[in-house]
């Protein structure tokens, strides 16, 4: 068994194209020692727009572009692409590879060629795994400085050789194989067939999200419960502050008996609660929240933004 580490770097990205120009690959061996390393220059047929995630910030590649023209397209380098990533006795892996098997797919489409098939393992997910921190998704560049590994970024055969040094030392981090580290995480494979992609996961992956999925719920609930508690209250009438409309961060409306005592005093008060920040006078939150229901908040001069002491002194001096 070996494995195949790969990476892509594109000309231009959009929904429906992906202009590859350089396909990079690590073919190593089951103690990670490498059996071939190669970077394979691709004409995208098509001018340089690189941006980043975000599509704001122009990247830089460290090719010369003017040299991609003297180069095969993608369909000349598909056949042996494909042979390489659909060998059976291959184990093929890259970092937060969905986004190439997407380029991969979008040039296949593009040129009319055969669907690729095979499937494949994430060492982002790895790392994630590693670190247990499943909140974030790192780059290469910052697991490489985090376990030492040395590369030039955005050379496809240097992020493809990063990677594969991040597996192993992922591997020996763990004092295991690589057969094993699948195991120890339980790390499940993401497969293209037909045009069609399937995410690659793993068991604290899908925790996470469980975790996740359950707190949601749970919030949901709380809300609920407040908004009908609130829902059912009157305003003593008369009282100083009738008339006057009071909002609370979400992370005050999620401490729901804390909420219900705060609107207690409210409502005793002749003040009302309202989920609307449009419709308020009074706007209670942590002074660290930077939520941005708070951000809005504070941009909205009508409302004066308070603490829960704040509130009380404000509540209490109307009472004397």
């Amino acid at each position: 068994m070996q494995y195949v580490f790969f990476d892509i770097e594109c000309a231009s990205v959009n929904k429906t194209t992906a202009k590859i120009c350089a396909f990079g690959y690590v073919v190593c061996d089951e103690q990670f020692n490498i059996i071939k390393k190669e970077d394979i220059l691709i004409n995208p047929r098509g001018g340089f727009h690189l941006t980043d995630r975000n599509g704001s910030k122009g990247l830089v590649l460290p090719y010369s572009y003017s040299e991609f023209k003297k180069y095969p397209p993608f369909k000349e380098r598909y056949p042996f692409i494909k042979s390489l990533l659909e060998d059976k006795d291959t184990v093929v892996l890259g970092h937060s590879i969905l986004n190439d098997v997407k380029y991969l797919n979008l040039e296949t489409r593009r040129f009319k060629l055969p669907s690729f098939d095979f499937r494949f393992y994430d060492s982002q997910l790895m790392f994630m795994s590693y670190t247990g921190d499943f909140t974030r998704q790192s780059g290469l560049e910052h697991i490489a400085v985090n376990l030492g590994v040395e590369f030039t970024p955005h050379r496809a055969v240097d992020d493809a050789y990063a990677t594969m040094r991040v597996v192993e030392a992922i591997c020996r981090a763990e004092n295991c194989t690589f057969d094993e580290l699948v195991k120890l995480y339980g790390l499940s494979r993401g497969r293209i067939k037909n045009y069609s992609m399937y995410s690659p996961t793993s068991s604290g992956v899908k925790a996470y999200h469980r975790r996740v999925s359950d707190e949601k719920r749970e919030r949901s609930k709380k809300r609920v419960e407040f908004f009908n508690y609130v829902s059912r209250k009157k305003p003593k009438r008369g009282a100083r502050y009738s008339g006057k409309i009071f909002s609370f961060s979400r992370a005050i409306e999620d401490d729901v008996e804390c909420a219900k005592r705060l609107c207690d005093e409210i409502y005793a008060q002749g003040g009302r609660y309202s989920h609307h920040l449009s419709d308020s006078n009074y706007y209670v939150c942590a002074p660290d929240d930077n939520t941005q229901r708070t951000v809005n908040a504070r941009n909205m001069s009508q409302i004066v933004i308070t603490d829960i002491e704040g509130l009380r002194k404000i509540l209490n001096e109307s009472a004397v």
